[in-house]
């Protein structure tokens, strides 16, 4: 009779971890499958091998073979643009963002190393920073000669467009944090009101712009910080397209 009992409890205990082993098995399977979708599959998932609107224009801006058909290297190369700019979904689609994208960044490299070519900024203040809002670039110099730049900027959106003409930097904040919109301003600089030169986190190209800010990539507006202070010129001109 002890020897059944003992049998029966023996079995119990068994039948209890395996119990537990189902359940915890039942409970990692599907974490396992959440860890690894939908984000990491979208990032990894082969290429749909859509053919956009403007994919005549994308092939011949990123030098491939311009054939108007979507290849699976078209689309690699296409998703690689659009991943580096911050255009999302980034899936090879050549719309008409990622079209836009690309005419803003072939102005932008129009401008090699001549960006005043045309003289519209004025360089017999000294030291100035200029931001031109068609080319959405900005660039420091100091008379003639050009101290840095030109670096792509976002300015400001369609309503809130960065204010154009003459002003000084009349304040400098490393740290700042905007009291308006609650977000991190690092390295702000600002030059007209409540518009400033600051880094962002995100991508600079991606739409629709600030709220009149001049962004920067982080590494731009650092330099920016150790390249400018107060009363320092800043000229803005032209007008940013879609505004």
């Amino acid at each position: 009779m002890r020897r059944l009992l003992n049998l029966r409890i023996r079995r119990s205990r068994a039948g209890r971890r395996a119990g537990a082993a189902l359940a915890l098995t039942a409970l990692t399977v599907p974490l396992t499958v959440a860890l690894t979708s939908p984000a990491s599959a979208a990032s990894e998932s082969a290429c749909h091998g859509l053919r956009g609107p403007y994919q005549k224009q994308a092939e011949r801006f990123l030098g491939l073979r311009v054939d108007g058909r979507q290849s699976e290297s078209d689309c690699r190369a296409i998703r690689a643009f659009q991943t580096d700019h911050g255009i999302y979904p980034n899936y090879g689609y050549a719309g008409p963002v990622t079209w836009g994208v690309m005419q803003v960044v072939a102005r932008q490299q129009a401008a090699g190393h001549q960006p005043n070519k045309a003289h519209k900024c004025p360089t017999t203040r000294g030291r100035i920073a200029c931001v031109d809002l068609d080319r959405q670039i900005s660039w420091v110099q100091d008379g003639s000669k050009l101290v840095f730049g030109p670096v792509p900027v976002r300015t400001g959106r369609n309503g809130f467009e960065t204010r154009t003409g003459s002003s000084k930097i009349y304040w400098r904040h490393l740290h700042h944090v905007s009291t308006l919109y609650h977000v991190a301003m690092p390295y702000s600089q600002f030059f007209d009101g409540g518009q400033a030169f600051h880094s962002i986190s995100g991508s600079v190209w991606s739409a629709p712009g600030s709220h009149g800010c001049v962004n920067m990539r982080p590494v731009d507006a650092k330099k920016y910080w150790s390249l400018l202070g107060y009363g320092d010129d800043v000229y803005v001109y032209g007008r940013k397209p879609g505004t």
